[in-house]
């Protein structure tokens, strides 16, 4: 894989995820992700890693579209996105894609997702690309895009030629993991004792 700027999955840069084990094993069956889901998510690879660019075009105008979206990526010296930004974010928004359909879960796995819940709270925004935008993405936002990066992966799904059920399965394996990144994302945001 070609080095992605800010991508630190599995380097010793990464704090160790501040949960145990056996409680992200607890977290997966609150989301009802098993082990046929693991084999969905995959499936759903085949089809989504191909056409990643393609779909974080709908990801990224969807974002776009919104202002109180885009501010996040907006640059605190004239409030205007900073496209340099939004391209480095984006190379790793797309490895995300990669990641969340491989269904690699390891401990390295884990800490980067803790990382990345990080990145988008002010305790470490804007770190990653040495910029100076928006000091944290609002909690209620990160939670509320759930939706969209789950519906709008649908579509994709129903042109892949699979069967009806398989792109009923492929779907609901891809919001148990979302669900279960952003579960872990909203840490920071948390008092250690709530979470």
């Amino acid at each position: 894989m070609t080095a992605i700027p800010g991508y630190t999955m599995g380097q010793s840069s990464v704090p160790k995820a501040p949960i145990s084990w056996v409680e992200f094993e607890e977290l997966k069956k609150s989301v009802l992700l098993g082990e046929e889901d693991l084999s969905y998510l995959r499936m759903a690879g085949d089809v989504l890693v191909p056409r990643v660019e393609e779909l974080l075009d709908v990801w990224y105008g969807f974002v776009g579209s919104n202002p109180h979206l885009v501010k996040s990526f907006a640059r605190k010296s004239d409030g205007k996105p900073d496209e340099e930004y939004l391209g480095a974010v984006r190379k790793r928004f797309g490895q995300w894609v990669k990641d969340t359909c491989a269904a690699n879960y390891d401990q390295k796995w884990l800490d980067y997702h803790f990382e990345v819940g990080r990145r988008h709270h002010r305790s470490g925004k804007n770190r990653a690309d040495n910029v100076n935008a928006e000091e944290n993405v609002p909690l209620r936002h990160l939670v509320a895009l759930i939706a969209p990066i789950t519906l709008t992966v649908k579509p994709f799904l129903e042109k892949s030629g699979k069967s009806a059920e398989d792109v009923e399965k492929m779907h609901a394996a891809w919001l148990k993991a979302v669900t279960l990144q952003v579960a872990i994302w909203v840490w920071p945001y948390t008092r250690e004792e709530d979470y």
